[in-house]
Protein backbone atom coordinates (compact mmCIF):
# COMPACT_ATOMS: atom_id res chain seq x y z
CA UNK A 1 0.00 0.00 0.00
CA UNK A 2 0.96 3.26 -0.52
CA UNK A 3 2.06 5.60 2.13
CA UNK A 4 0.29 8.47 2.70
CA UNK A 5 0.63 12.48 4.01
CA UNK A 6 -0.76 15.17 4.84
CA UNK A 7 1.36 17.24 2.36
CA UNK A 8 4.16 16.31 -0.16
CA UNK A 9 6.23 18.75 -1.18
CA UNK A 10 8.51 17.68 -4.18
CA UNK A 11 12.18 19.51 -4.18
CA UNK A 12 13.90 20.56 -0.96
CA UNK A 13 15.67 23.80 -2.30
CA UNK A 14 14.78 27.09 0.10
CA UNK A 15 11.17 26.84 -0.82
CA UNK A 16 10.59 23.45 -0.50
CA UNK A 17 12.10 22.71 3.05
CA UNK A 18 11.22 26.25 4.07
CA UNK A 19 7.67 25.09 3.32
CA UNK A 20 8.04 21.22 4.86
CA UNK A 21 9.05 23.09 7.86
CA UNK A 22 6.72 24.88 8.12
CA UNK A 23 4.22 22.21 6.84
CA UNK A 24 5.21 20.62 10.28
CA UNK A 25 4.65 23.20 12.62
CA UNK A 26 1.06 23.62 11.13
CA UNK A 27 0.59 19.81 12.51
CA UNK A 28 0.60 17.91 8.95
CA UNK A 29 2.11 14.40 8.26
CA UNK A 30 4.56 16.05 5.50
CA UNK A 31 7.13 14.48 3.08
CA UNK A 32 9.90 16.01 1.14
CA UNK A 33 11.04 14.44 -1.94
CA UNK A 34 14.73 15.07 -3.13
CA UNK A 35 16.28 13.87 -6.20
CA UNK A 36 19.82 15.39 -6.11
CA UNK A 37 20.80 17.62 -3.52
CA UNK A 38 19.18 18.24 0.22
CA UNK A 39 18.74 22.78 -0.14
CA UNK A 40 18.72 22.14 -4.43
CA UNK A 41 20.71 24.51 -6.16
CA UNK A 42 20.51 27.68 -4.11
CA UNK A 43 22.57 25.66 -1.10
CA UNK A 44 24.91 23.57 -3.23
CA UNK A 45 25.64 25.30 -6.65
CA UNK A 46 23.53 29.28 -6.35
CA UNK A 47 23.44 31.56 -4.02
CA UNK A 48 25.40 30.06 -1.08
CA UNK A 49 28.46 28.75 -2.85
CA UNK A 50 28.76 31.74 -5.14
CA UNK A 51 29.27 34.38 -1.98
CA UNK A 52 31.70 32.21 -0.54
CA UNK A 53 33.51 32.70 -3.76
CA UNK A 54 32.93 35.86 -3.77
CA UNK A 55 34.34 36.60 -0.25
CA UNK A 56 37.43 35.62 -1.22
CA UNK A 57 37.59 37.61 -4.08
CA UNK A 58 36.46 40.59 -2.08
CA UNK A 59 39.52 39.35 0.54
CA UNK A 60 41.75 39.60 -2.67
CA UNK A 61 41.28 42.62 -3.62
CA UNK A 62 41.57 44.52 0.18
CA UNK A 63 45.06 42.66 -0.13
CA UNK A 64 45.74 43.70 -3.25
CA UNK A 65 45.79 47.87 -2.13
CA UNK A 66 46.72 47.58 1.30
CA UNK A 67 47.88 50.87 0.92
CA UNK A 68 44.71 52.25 1.12
CA UNK A 69 44.52 51.42 4.33
CA UNK A 70 47.63 52.48 5.65
CA UNK A 71 49.14 49.18 5.24
CA UNK A 72 52.12 47.22 3.97
CA UNK A 73 51.83 43.48 2.77
CA UNK A 74 55.16 41.72 1.46
CA UNK A 75 54.39 40.83 -2.03
CA UNK A 76 52.14 39.98 -4.40
CA UNK A 77 48.64 38.33 -3.58
CA UNK A 78 47.89 34.94 -5.20
CA UNK A 79 44.95 32.96 -5.47
CA UNK A 80 44.96 29.44 -4.57
CA UNK A 81 42.10 28.37 -6.81
CA UNK A 82 41.70 24.68 -5.07
CA UNK A 83 41.55 26.26 -1.73
CA UNK A 84 38.87 28.55 -2.54
CA UNK A 85 36.69 26.13 -4.28
CA UNK A 86 37.30 24.06 -1.50
CA UNK A 87 35.91 26.42 0.73
CA UNK A 88 33.04 27.38 -1.00
CA UNK A 89 31.78 23.66 -1.16
CA UNK A 90 32.56 23.13 2.25
CA UNK A 91 30.11 26.23 3.00
CA UNK A 92 27.73 24.66 1.31
CA UNK A 93 28.11 21.09 2.84
CA UNK A 94 27.49 22.32 6.12
CA UNK A 95 24.45 24.26 5.06
CA UNK A 96 22.82 20.67 3.28
CA UNK A 97 23.86 18.99 6.82
CA UNK A 98 21.62 22.18 8.35
CA UNK A 99 18.88 21.53 6.00
CA UNK A 100 19.05 17.51 7.04
CA UNK A 101 19.28 18.45 10.50
CA UNK A 102 15.86 20.82 10.31
CA UNK A 103 14.11 17.43 8.08
CA UNK A 104 14.90 15.67 11.38
CA UNK A 105 14.21 17.93 14.03
CA UNK A 106 10.47 18.88 12.42
CA UNK A 107 9.75 14.87 11.77
CA UNK A 108 9.82 15.20 8.04
CA UNK A 109 10.63 12.20 5.93
CA UNK A 110 12.76 12.24 3.20
CA UNK A 111 11.90 10.70 0.20
CA UNK A 112 15.26 10.26 -1.90
CA UNK A 113 14.34 10.05 -5.93
CA UNK A 114 12.77 11.42 -9.04
CA UNK A 115 8.94 12.05 -8.20
CA UNK A 116 6.36 11.91 -11.01
CA UNK A 117 2.22 13.02 -10.66
CA UNK A 118 0.47 9.50 -11.80
CA UNK A 119 -2.87 10.92 -10.58
CA UNK A 120 -4.40 13.11 -8.43
CA UNK A 121 -3.00 12.98 -4.39
CA UNK A 122 -0.56 10.28 -5.84
CA UNK A 123 3.14 10.59 -6.46
CA UNK A 124 5.40 7.49 -7.63
CA UNK A 125 9.23 7.60 -6.89
CA UNK A 126 11.53 6.25 -8.99
CA UNK A 127 15.18 5.74 -8.42
CA UNK A 128 17.33 9.04 -10.04
CA UNK A 129 19.16 9.44 -13.25
CA UNK A 130 22.56 10.59 -12.57
CA UNK A 131 23.15 13.81 -14.85
CA UNK A 132 26.57 13.81 -16.19
CA UNK A 133 27.37 17.81 -15.39
CA UNK A 134 26.11 17.57 -11.78
CA UNK A 135 28.09 14.94 -9.11
CA UNK A 136 25.53 12.65 -7.63
CA UNK A 137 25.72 12.24 -3.49
CA UNK A 138 24.40 9.20 -2.37
CA UNK A 139 21.12 9.43 -0.77
CA UNK A 140 21.10 10.97 3.25
CA UNK A 141 20.78 7.84 5.78
CA UNK A 142 17.49 7.42 6.89
CA UNK A 143 15.45 8.16 4.02
CA UNK A 144 12.90 6.40 2.10
CA UNK A 145 13.36 5.37 -1.66
CA UNK A 146 11.08 4.43 -4.48
CA UNK A 147 7.64 3.11 -4.68
CA UNK A 148 3.52 5.41 -4.00
CA UNK A 149 3.05 7.92 -1.92
CA UNK A 150 -0.31 9.73 -1.47
CA UNK A 151 -1.42 13.39 -0.33
CA UNK A 152 -3.95 15.63 -0.26
CA UNK A 153 -1.61 18.72 -0.66
CA UNK A 154 1.18 18.32 -3.01
CA UNK A 155 3.10 21.05 -3.95
CA UNK A 156 6.12 21.29 -6.40
CA UNK A 157 9.09 23.13 -5.83
CA UNK A 158 11.44 21.16 -8.08
CA UNK A 159 13.46 24.98 -8.76
CA UNK A 160 14.99 25.69 -12.62
CA UNK A 161 18.21 25.13 -14.27
CA UNK A 162 20.47 27.29 -16.59
CA UNK A 163 18.74 28.14 -20.03
CA UNK A 164 20.44 27.08 -23.21
CA UNK A 165 20.89 29.21 -26.23
CA UNK A 166 20.54 27.03 -29.40
CA UNK A 167 24.29 26.23 -30.72
CA UNK A 168 25.54 27.38 -27.94
CA UNK A 169 25.41 24.53 -25.31
CA UNK A 170 27.63 24.25 -22.77
CA UNK A 171 29.48 21.66 -23.03
CA UNK A 172 31.22 21.32 -18.74
CA UNK A 173 34.71 21.83 -20.28
CA UNK A 174 34.96 24.82 -22.69
CA UNK A 175 31.34 26.26 -22.23
CA UNK A 176 30.24 26.52 -19.11
CA UNK A 177 27.17 27.32 -16.93
CA UNK A 178 27.50 28.55 -13.23
CA UNK A 179 27.80 24.73 -12.19
CA UNK A 180 31.17 24.28 -14.01
CA UNK A 181 31.84 28.28 -12.95
CA UNK A 182 32.23 27.61 -9.30
CA UNK A 183 34.36 24.76 -9.65
CA UNK A 184 36.92 26.01 -11.89
CA UNK A 185 40.25 23.45 -11.51
CA UNK A 186 42.55 26.12 -12.72
CA UNK A 187 41.68 30.04 -13.31
CA UNK A 188 41.45 30.73 -16.99
CA UNK A 189 43.51 33.24 -18.97
CA UNK A 190 40.45 34.56 -20.08
CA UNK A 191 36.92 34.21 -20.46
CA UNK A 192 33.81 35.39 -22.12
CA UNK A 193 30.51 36.05 -20.05
CA UNK A 194 27.00 36.04 -22.20
CA UNK A 195 24.79 37.88 -19.90
CA UNK A 196 24.81 40.64 -17.52
CA UNK A 197 22.25 39.53 -15.11
CA UNK A 198 23.07 38.53 -11.63
CA UNK A 199 24.65 34.95 -12.22
CA UNK A 200 26.84 36.43 -15.42
CA UNK A 201 27.56 39.93 -13.42
CA UNK A 202 28.53 38.38 -10.49
CA UNK A 203 30.78 35.29 -12.36
CA UNK A 204 32.66 38.25 -14.43
CA UNK A 205 33.10 40.18 -10.93
CA UNK A 206 34.89 37.15 -9.45
CA UNK A 207 37.08 35.99 -12.24
CA UNK A 208 38.05 39.98 -12.75
CA UNK A 209 38.71 39.90 -9.28
CA UNK A 210 41.15 36.94 -9.52
CA UNK A 211 42.99 38.73 -12.67
CA UNK A 212 41.28 37.16 -15.48
CA UNK A 213 40.76 38.90 -18.84
CA UNK A 214 36.89 39.47 -18.20
CA UNK A 215 34.43 40.07 -21.48
CA UNK A 216 30.57 40.62 -20.67
CA UNK A 217 28.13 40.81 -23.90
CA UNK A 218 24.49 41.85 -22.60
CA UNK A 219 21.76 41.79 -25.82
CA UNK A 220 20.17 44.47 -24.16
CA UNK A 221 20.87 48.25 -24.13
CA UNK A 222 22.27 47.99 -19.79
CA UNK A 223 24.15 45.68 -17.77
CA UNK A 224 22.08 44.01 -14.86
CA UNK A 225 18.74 45.08 -16.70
CA UNK A 226 16.08 44.91 -14.79
CA UNK A 227 17.90 47.68 -12.72
CA UNK A 228 17.26 51.06 -12.46
CA UNK A 229 19.04 52.53 -15.72
CA UNK A 230 20.80 54.92 -13.15
CA UNK A 231 22.08 52.27 -10.99
CA UNK A 232 23.32 50.70 -14.22
CA UNK A 233 25.04 53.03 -15.90
CA UNK A 234 27.12 53.81 -13.01
CA UNK A 235 27.34 50.07 -11.99
CA UNK A 236 29.42 49.90 -15.31
CA UNK A 237 31.66 52.08 -15.12
CA UNK A 238 33.00 50.79 -11.72
CA UNK A 239 33.08 47.62 -13.84
CA UNK A 240 34.88 48.89 -16.79
CA UNK A 241 37.51 50.49 -14.46
CA UNK A 242 38.36 46.90 -12.46
CA UNK A 243 39.20 46.02 -16.54
CA UNK A 244 36.14 44.33 -17.44
CA UNK A 245 35.27 44.91 -21.13
CA UNK A 246 31.21 45.35 -21.68
CA UNK A 247 29.71 45.21 -24.94
CA UNK A 248 25.91 46.15 -24.84
CA UNK A 249 23.36 45.62 -27.71
CA UNK A 250 25.35 42.65 -28.62
CA UNK A 251 24.48 39.12 -29.42
CA UNK A 252 26.51 35.89 -29.87
CA UNK A 253 25.78 34.12 -32.97
CA UNK A 254 27.85 31.62 -33.20
CA UNK A 255 31.01 29.84 -31.12
CA UNK A 256 33.75 28.06 -32.34
CA UNK A 257 35.66 25.20 -30.26
CA UNK A 258 39.22 24.96 -30.36
CA UNK A 259 41.38 22.80 -28.46
CA UNK A 260 41.77 24.67 -25.67
CA UNK A 261 39.67 27.78 -26.35
CA UNK A 262 36.73 28.86 -27.66
CA UNK A 263 35.76 31.64 -30.70
CA UNK A 264 32.77 33.83 -30.69
CA UNK A 265 31.02 35.65 -32.81
CA UNK A 266 29.42 38.63 -31.76
CA UNK A 267 27.30 40.88 -33.91
CA UNK A 268 26.52 44.29 -32.52
CA UNK A 269 23.71 46.67 -33.26
CA UNK A 270 25.35 48.70 -35.76
CA UNK A 271 25.53 45.78 -38.01
CA UNK A 272 29.18 45.09 -37.37
CA UNK A 273 30.06 41.69 -36.27
CA UNK A 274 33.50 41.27 -33.58
CA UNK A 275 35.45 37.36 -33.35
CA UNK A 276 36.36 37.03 -29.06
CA UNK A 277 38.65 34.60 -28.55
CA UNK A 278 38.84 33.61 -25.12
CA UNK A 279 39.94 30.19 -22.87
CA UNK A 280 36.37 29.81 -21.44
CA UNK A 281 32.86 31.00 -21.80
CA UNK A 282 29.93 30.98 -19.23
CA UNK A 283 26.37 30.95 -20.37
CA UNK A 284 24.72 32.96 -18.13
CA UNK A 285 21.39 33.97 -20.10
CA UNK A 286 18.96 33.13 -17.45
CA UNK A 287 17.25 30.21 -16.09
CA UNK A 288 14.07 28.25 -16.82
CA UNK A 289 11.79 25.80 -14.26
CA UNK A 290 12.28 22.12 -14.01
CA UNK A 291 8.60 21.38 -14.88
CA UNK A 292 9.26 18.49 -17.62
CA UNK A 293 9.07 14.85 -16.00
CA UNK A 294 6.34 15.74 -13.38
CA UNK A 295 3.45 14.48 -15.32
CA UNK A 296 1.95 17.62 -15.57
CA UNK A 297 0.50 17.38 -18.65
CA UNK A 298 -1.63 13.68 -17.54
CA UNK A 299 -3.82 15.75 -14.30
CA UNK A 300 -3.86 19.01 -16.94
CA UNK A 301 -2.15 21.41 -14.80
CA UNK A 302 -1.39 24.65 -16.69
CA UNK A 303 1.82 26.16 -17.53
CA UNK A 304 3.20 29.15 -19.63
CA UNK A 305 6.50 29.70 -21.18
CA UNK A 306 8.48 26.92 -19.13
CA UNK A 307 6.93 27.74 -15.71
CA UNK A 308 3.44 26.39 -13.23
CA UNK A 309 0.56 28.54 -13.74
CA UNK A 310 -0.14 30.03 -10.13
CA UNK A 311 -2.14 32.26 -8.20
CA UNK A 312 -0.86 34.61 -5.15
CA UNK A 313 -1.40 31.34 -2.97
CA UNK A 314 0.31 29.01 -4.57
CA UNK A 315 -2.38 26.81 -5.78
CA UNK A 316 -2.55 25.45 -9.89
CA UNK A 317 -5.89 25.16 -11.86
CA UNK A 318 -5.99 21.68 -10.61
CA UNK A 319 -7.18 20.77 -6.81
CA UNK A 320 -4.77 19.57 -4.69
CA UNK A 321 -1.80 21.08 -6.53
CA UNK A 322 0.36 23.50 -6.16
CA UNK A 323 3.45 25.37 -7.18
CA UNK A 324 6.04 27.51 -5.81
CA UNK A 325 9.84 29.21 -6.05
CA UNK A 326 11.40 29.16 -9.48
CA UNK A 327 9.06 26.87 -11.11
CA UNK A 328 5.87 29.02 -10.56
CA UNK A 329 7.84 31.70 -12.82
CA UNK A 330 9.52 35.27 -11.87
CA UNK A 331 11.00 36.39 -9.90
CA UNK A 332 13.01 33.92 -9.73
CA UNK A 333 14.72 34.19 -6.37
CA UNK A 334 15.28 32.24 -3.34
CA UNK A 335 13.46 34.35 -0.64
CA UNK A 336 10.76 34.54 -3.06
CA UNK A 337 10.82 30.95 -2.92
CA UNK A 338 10.72 31.14 0.69
CA UNK A 339 8.07 33.00 1.58
CA UNK A 340 5.47 31.72 -1.56
CA UNK A 341 5.87 28.34 0.10
CA UNK A 342 5.06 29.65 3.76
CA UNK A 343 1.63 31.85 2.25
CA UNK A 344 0.73 28.49 0.54
CA UNK A 345 1.40 25.92 3.31
CA UNK A 346 -0.50 28.51 5.60
CA UNK A 347 -3.11 28.71 2.61
CA UNK A 348 -3.86 25.07 2.64
CA UNK A 349 -3.85 25.41 6.60
CA UNK A 350 -6.72 27.89 6.92
CA UNK A 351 -4.42 30.33 8.88
CA UNK A 352 -6.28 33.45 9.14
CA UNK A 353 -4.92 36.76 7.79
CA UNK A 354 -2.78 34.92 5.02
CA UNK A 355 -1.85 37.46 2.05
CA UNK A 356 -1.25 36.66 -1.13
CA UNK A 357 2.19 37.12 -2.80
CA UNK A 358 3.18 40.89 -3.39
CA UNK A 359 5.77 40.56 -6.62
CA UNK A 360 5.96 44.31 -5.65
CA UNK A 361 7.67 44.43 -2.56
CA UNK A 362 10.56 41.74 -3.35
CA UNK A 363 14.15 42.88 -3.10
CA UNK A 364 16.69 41.70 -5.68
CA UNK A 365 20.29 41.97 -4.68
CA UNK A 366 23.73 41.41 -6.86
CA UNK A 367 26.67 40.65 -4.84
CA UNK A 368 29.48 42.19 -7.06
CA UNK A 369 31.25 44.94 -6.14
CA UNK A 370 29.76 47.39 -6.30
CA UNK A 371 27.25 45.69 -4.85
CA UNK A 372 23.51 46.54 -5.93
CA UNK A 373 20.16 46.08 -4.36
CA UNK A 374 16.64 47.22 -5.19
CA UNK A 375 12.73 46.78 -4.47
CA UNK A 376 9.88 48.17 -6.39
CA UNK A 377 9.92 50.42 -9.44
CA UNK A 378 12.61 51.80 -11.47
CA UNK A 379 11.83 55.34 -12.02
CA UNK A 380 11.13 54.33 -15.62
CA UNK A 381 8.56 51.75 -14.81
CA UNK A 382 6.78 54.40 -12.57
CA UNK A 383 7.11 57.31 -15.24
CA UNK A 384 5.47 54.53 -17.98
CA UNK A 385 2.61 53.96 -15.21
CA UNK A 386 1.69 57.75 -15.49
CA UNK A 387 3.04 58.20 -11.88
CA UNK A 388 3.76 61.97 -10.98
CA UNK A 389 6.83 60.82 -8.65
CA UNK A 390 9.64 62.76 -6.35
CA UNK A 391 12.97 61.12 -6.90
CA UNK A 392 15.99 61.44 -4.30
CA UNK A 393 19.31 60.82 -4.57
CA UNK A 394 22.31 60.46 -1.86
CA UNK A 395 26.02 59.74 -2.61
CA UNK A 396 28.42 57.21 -0.92
CA UNK A 397 31.02 60.34 -1.27
CA UNK A 398 28.59 62.33 1.25
CA UNK A 399 28.39 59.45 3.91
CA UNK A 400 31.36 59.56 6.98
CA UNK A 401 31.41 55.74 7.46
CA UNK A 402 31.41 55.03 3.80
CA UNK A 403 34.67 57.86 3.35
CA UNK A 404 36.39 55.79 6.60
CA UNK A 405 35.91 52.41 4.76
CA UNK A 406 37.38 53.90 1.84
CA UNK A 407 33.59 52.98 -0.14
CA UNK A 408 32.96 56.49 -0.69
CA UNK A 409 31.55 54.98 -4.85
CA UNK A 410 27.75 54.38 -4.78
CA UNK A 411 24.61 56.07 -4.38
CA UNK A 412 21.15 55.50 -2.56
CA UNK A 413 17.62 56.71 -4.80
CA UNK A 414 14.10 56.61 -4.04
CA UNK A 415 11.04 56.89 -5.93
CA UNK A 416 7.70 58.37 -4.17
CA UNK A 417 4.69 59.16 -5.80
CA UNK A 418 4.46 62.63 -5.42
CA UNK A 419 0.23 63.02 -4.44
CA UNK A 420 0.67 60.42 -1.18
CA UNK A 421 3.96 59.98 -0.12
CA UNK A 422 3.99 56.24 -1.12
CA UNK A 423 7.54 54.65 -1.27
CA UNK A 424 7.22 53.05 -4.76
CA UNK A 425 10.67 51.92 -5.40
CA UNK A 426 14.48 52.32 -3.69
CA UNK A 427 17.63 51.49 -5.82
CA UNK A 428 20.86 50.85 -4.60
CA UNK A 429 24.77 50.74 -6.04
CA UNK A 430 27.61 50.78 -3.27
CA UNK A 431 29.06 48.80 -0.49
CA UNK A 432 27.21 46.57 1.13
CA UNK A 433 23.71 47.76 -0.15
CA UNK A 434 22.24 44.05 -0.02
CA UNK A 435 22.46 44.42 4.09
CA UNK A 436 20.79 47.97 3.66
CA UNK A 437 18.04 47.15 1.28
CA UNK A 438 15.61 45.83 3.88
CA UNK A 439 14.80 48.39 5.53
CA UNK A 440 12.96 49.97 2.42
CA UNK A 441 11.40 46.30 2.13
CA UNK A 442 9.92 46.93 5.27
CA UNK A 443 8.58 50.55 4.85
CA UNK A 444 6.79 48.96 1.71
CA UNK A 445 5.55 46.65 3.58
CA UNK A 446 4.60 48.85 6.13
CA UNK A 447 3.02 51.13 3.30
CA UNK A 448 5.06 53.74 5.50
CA UNK A 449 5.34 57.39 4.04
CA UNK A 450 7.86 59.81 3.62
CA UNK A 451 7.15 61.61 6.83
CA UNK A 452 7.37 58.56 8.93
CA UNK A 453 10.94 57.97 7.08
CA UNK A 454 12.09 61.55 7.89
CA UNK A 455 10.78 61.07 11.15
CA UNK A 456 12.68 57.74 11.84
CA UNK A 457 16.57 57.96 14.00
CA UNK A 458 19.33 56.05 11.85
CA UNK A 459 22.30 55.20 13.83
CA UNK A 460 25.48 57.73 13.38
CA UNK A 461 28.04 56.62 11.75
CA UNK A 462 26.62 54.12 9.69
CA UNK A 463 25.62 53.33 5.86
CA UNK A 464 22.27 53.33 7.03
CA UNK A 465 22.20 57.24 7.29
CA UNK A 466 22.14 57.55 3.80
CA UNK A 467 18.50 55.78 3.53
CA UNK A 468 16.75 58.64 5.37
CA UNK A 469 18.78 61.89 3.36
CA UNK A 470 17.79 60.16 0.12
CA UNK A 471 14.48 60.44 1.45
CA UNK A 472 15.06 63.92 2.71
CA UNK A 473 15.93 64.76 -1.03
CA UNK A 474 13.39 63.73 -2.56
CA UNK A 475 11.53 66.65 -0.48
CA UNK A 476 14.55 68.84 -1.00
CA UNK A 477 15.37 68.48 2.58
CA UNK A 478 18.86 66.93 2.74
CA UNK A 479 21.19 67.78 5.33
CA UNK A 480 24.61 66.04 4.22
CA UNK A 481 24.43 67.23 0.82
Amino acid sequence: MAENYDVIIIGSGPGGYVTAVRSAQLGFKTAIVEREHLGGICLNWGCIPTKALLRSAEIKHYADHPEAYGLKIGGPVTADTAAVVDRSRKVSLRLNGGVAFLMKKNKVDVIWGEAKLSKPGEIVVSKTAKKPMEPQPPAPKGTKGEGTYTAKHIILATGARPRVLPGIEPDGKLIWTYFEAMVPKEMPKSLLVMGSGAIGIEFAYFYRTMGVDVTVVEVMPQVMPVEDAEVSKFAQKQFEKQGMKILLEAKVTKVEKGANSVTATVEKKDGSVEKITADRMISAVGVQGNIEGLGLETLGVKTDRGCVVVDGHGRTNVPGIYAIGDVAGPPMLAHKAEHEGVICVETIAGVPGVHGLDKGIIPGCTYCSPQVASVGLTEAKAKAEGRDIRVGRFQFGANGKAIALGEDQGFIKTIFDKKTGQLLGAHMVGAEVTELIQGYVVAMNLETTEEELMHTVFPHPTLSEMMKESVLDAYGRALNA
